[in-house]
């Protein structure tokens, strides 16, 4: 029986603010940063060990004084009763209906800051995901829009610093997309805790609107005359939403006031920098920025805690990477598919089963497990790994299932990648 590949390459991982026409990876595309950035060494030998699920726990946010409206949240922090400093991270906004969008799960982002020592929370504004209430769009003024997001994280920031693991003196607003813009707009009014925010390509574009570049424009200079928050921003050259010209009147805008807003152009990622956030390889991209800020508010920098990546498996000498006629199983549009694989970028895995499912999946922050869960939905038997990054990792002893034990709850963990 031939079964054909479920699509879930980057575009199940980006989170964009307009609906936008789907691109392939471009595996000829300059490596960029990506290219420079090494692999970090943690030196975590002997501290402590987080559980690898992040201590995850789904909470639900009061929006306003009555209750009556509340926004599900993703609470992931260290072992212990604290108190920890506080990031409030803001996802992106699809297309479509956004209460069938995923819930906000930033795994690779909570990873680095709970391993020095932060709580991480990552609320859904309302009508998103699982949250109640209305998402309020405010026709094409961005301005007014941007303020109404902002409504959501003051909720959360208010709700969390009460809770006694919270050291509410010590808070950083971040998020990306259209979040970026809510954390910007947030510091019009930001807590008296709330130390620096983290704008990771952050904006809203309305297609439908005339003038929507000016829109956001205006926007950021309403917020930069109101806000005392220093800020960081992070944005790439092959951005699929923002021309860098765009970005740099946005910023202009907004630190024209002397507002203090340092500007990092981190240059290419990948086929489409708006990814950068929801990749794991992104981390060694954004980490250095985020590092110093960090330090220049006195924050903590240090790894204080062992947390551990999803399990990468070996090599297993079945076969070299490039053999395609080496893959078990598969039929002709299989193989082809496994050559689309071969042209992904480096994080990627290739899952099959006995029946003759395939997939592959690359970026976000578990290839493995969306791989594994995507070609199991096809109903044709157990899968397992065939290949992983650039290595084969196949073995017919092995029990690399999408019901192996080792993999926790990563099924839910890739398809939660969309959100962010």
């Amino acid at each position: 029986m031939a079964f054909s590949k479920v699509l879930v390459g980057w575009m199940a991982a980006c989170a964009l603010s307009a609906a936008l026409a789907d691109t392939l990876p471009n595996a000829g595309a300059p490596g960029g940063p990506l290219a420079r950035a090494e692999r970090f060494d943690y030196g975590d030998s002997g501290l402590p060990q987080v559980a690898a699920d992040l201590n995850e726990r789904i909470i639900r946010i009061p929006a306003d004084a009555s209750g009556a409206v509340t926004l599900e949240a993703t609470l992931f922090k260290p072992d212990g009763p604290g108190p920890f400093p506080l990031v409030v991270f803001n996802h992106g906004k699809n297309p479509g209906d956004l209460h069938q969008q995923p819930r906000s799960r930033p795994l690779a982002f909570a990873r680095e800051f709970v391993r020095r020592g932060y709580a991480v929370i990552a609320p859904n504004r309302q009508g998103f995901a699982g949250s109640g209430g209305t998402y309020q769009q405010e026709g094409c003024n961005v301005a007014k829009n941007g303020l109404a997001q902002a409504a959501d994280i003051g909720a959360t920031i208010r709700y969390m610093s009460r809770e006694p693991y919270v050291d509410a003196s010590h808070i950083v607003v971040a998020g990306t997309s259209h979040g970026g813009l809510a954390s910007i707009a947030y510091g019009t009014e930001a807590a008296a805790g709330v130390r620096g925010i983290i704008n990771f390509s952050g904006g809203l574009r309305q297609d439908l609107c005339d003038g929507w570049q000016r829109n956001l424009v205006d926007a950021f200079d309403q917020y930069g005359a109101r806000t005392a928050v220093q800020s960081l921003w992070l944005y790439g050259d092959n951005d699929s939403v923002w021309t860098p010209a765009l970005v740099a009147q946005m910023h202009d805008a907004y630190a024209s006031h002397g507002t203090r807003a340092q500007f990092v152009d981190f240059g290419r990622y990948k086929d489409d920098a708006h990814r950068l956030i929801v990749d794991r390889d992104g981390v060694p991209v954004w980490w250095p920025a985020v590092n110093a800020f960090l330090a220049k508010l006195n924050l903590p920098t240090a790894v204080r805690y062992a947390v551990a990546n999803p399990h990468e498996p070996k090599a297993s000498g079945y076969a070299s990477i490039d053999a395609v006629d080496a893959v078990p199983f598969i039929d002709a549009a299989g193989r082809d598919g496994y050559r689309r694989f071969l042209n992904q970028h480096p994080s990627r895995a290739f899952a099959v089963s006995a029946e003759g499912a395939w997939s592959w999946a690359e970026g976000g922050d578990d290839p493995m497990a969306l791989a594994l869960d995507n070609c199991a939905k096809q109903g044709a038997g157990a899968c397992r790994l065939y290949a992983v990054n650039d290595r084969v990792v196949w073995n017919a002893n092995a029990s690399q299932t999408a019901d192996n034990a080792e993999r926790g709850d990563d099924a839910q963990t890739a398809r939660s990648l969309a959100a962010r």
